[in-house]
């Protein structure tokens, strides 16, 4: 491979085995001299990963590599890294196809290539990431975002104290790579769950492109780019841009938007209706009682993660502001409330059935009255702390 030329990677993802193992045998034959590089974290919790090197004909290349700190991330760094340096150095493949693991997050794998070194060397000096691709079974995805099922239980986790569900893995891969991989239609043609099945990812995702498998397009698609930088912002919970309202046979999407502050006591009391209310749902928002902190909402399969996500920035010193990327400043200011800054409530659901008016009623039963209101920041703060079991204490 000369100087100036590249070696493609192209990053594959996906919880369904079958239908990964076909979007990657489909980009193997499709690709010019092509190379498929797969770590099986099925000894993971015994602390070993077993990887291969194959083509469309035969496993060339095969390894035991430890597993040290118990972190999945850290094995692709010590042996994904220099095999990629290694092959593009060689000159002698044209395309490498990463083949992750089934309950394996795309994200962190991308920042490793994008942004990774072998003994001081950039690698992205002699390696281009082509692509991100989820392959996906439409007509399993509303059932696997339906329920609470554990990783583990399917065998499908990274690593010993992977405690994430099916239904998280599941919607991270799907809205953070550019292309999604699906089959296509089954000899009963289009059916009402395949139907619904598309009409979830497009929702979950609307700017991915959507590829049906043997139809010859993937190939070119898959090459077509990814944007590192833009997918890290897409799924950054301080700059996402949510889904928008949408409803598309039997599946819709609402988006509750409002500025007032949430009361914390009412809205953990409204959790148990929540978050089981849809497939999926996810956004950023702000509690009374914490008013300085944007909160990170993460639900899938009835289960729900809250985290922090650093200050707002109507909280902060004006100099402080320039910390922070352009995009979230620009992003505040266009949306800047004269009471309440950036701080928003912004969370979308998105479900078959979806009862729209009904979590929206319920979300907005939980904002401070106009007397509570009334109180400020320093009677917000007496309120009772519900969230303490999920967030760090107040300070």
């Amino acid at each position: 491979m000369s100087d100036d030329v590249k070696l493609p990677v192209v990053v594959v993802a996906g919880l369904h085995e079958d239908v990964r193992r076909r979007v990657v045998d489909e980009l193997l034959a499709g690709g010019v001299d092509a190379v498929v590089l797969h770590h099986d974290l099925r000894a993971a919790s015994q602390g070993t990963v077993h990887r291969e090197i194959r083509d469309g004909e035969r496993v060339f290349g095969r390894a035991e590599v430890e597993l040290t700190n118990n972190c999945p991330c850290c094995a692709l760094r010590e042996d994904l890294l220099p095999e990629l340096l290694g092959i593009a150095e060689d000159g002698q493949i044209g395309l490498v196809i990463v083949e992750l693991w089934g309950g394996s997050d795309p994200h962190p794998a991308v920042e490793l290539i994008a942004g990774g070194e072998v003994d001081g060397r950039c690698l992205h000096e002699v390696v281009e990431l082509a692509g991100v691709v989820t392959a996906v079974d439409p007509l399993r995805v509303v059932g696997e975002l339906s329920v609470s099922d554990d990783l583990v239980e399917h065998g499908l986790h990274t690593c010993a104290d992977d405690a994430r569900t099916c239904a998280e893995a599941l919607a991270h891969q799907i809205e953070y790579a550019a292309v999604l991989a699906v089959p296509r239609a089954g000899r009963d043609g289009d059916t009402p769950e395949r139907r619904a099945g598309l009409a979830v990812l497009g929702q979950l995702h609307p700017t991915a492109r959507t590829v049906r498998l043997g139809t010859g397009e993937l190939i070119r698609v898959a090459l077509g780019g990814f944007d590192v930088a833009a997918a890290r912002d897409r799924v950054n919970p301080a700059l996402a841009l949510l889904p928008q309202q949408h409803d598309e046979a039997g599946v819709a999407t609402v988006v509750w938007e409002r500025r007032r502050p949430l009361h914390p006591g009412r809205l953990y009391e409204a959790l148990e209706l929540l978050v089981p209310a849809a497939q999926r749902s996810r956004g950023r928002f702000w509690l009374a009682n914490r008013p300085d902190l944007m909160l990170a909402w993460d639900a899938a399969g009835a289960n729900l993660a809250v985290e922090e996500c650093g200050p707002w920035l109507a909280s902060l010193p004006d100099a402080a502001w320039e910390l922070y990327p352009p995009a979230r400043r620009a992003a505040a200011a266009l949306d800047w409330h004269p009471l309440h800054g950036d701080r928003v409530q912004q969370l979308s659901f998105t479900a078959v059935g979806l009862d729209a008016d009904g979590i929206v009623e319920l979300l907005d039963s939980c904002l401070l009255t106009d007397a509570e209101l009334l109180a400020g920041e320093q009677g917000w703060k007496a309120l009772p702390d519900a969230f303490e079991d999920l967030l760090e204490p107040v300070s």
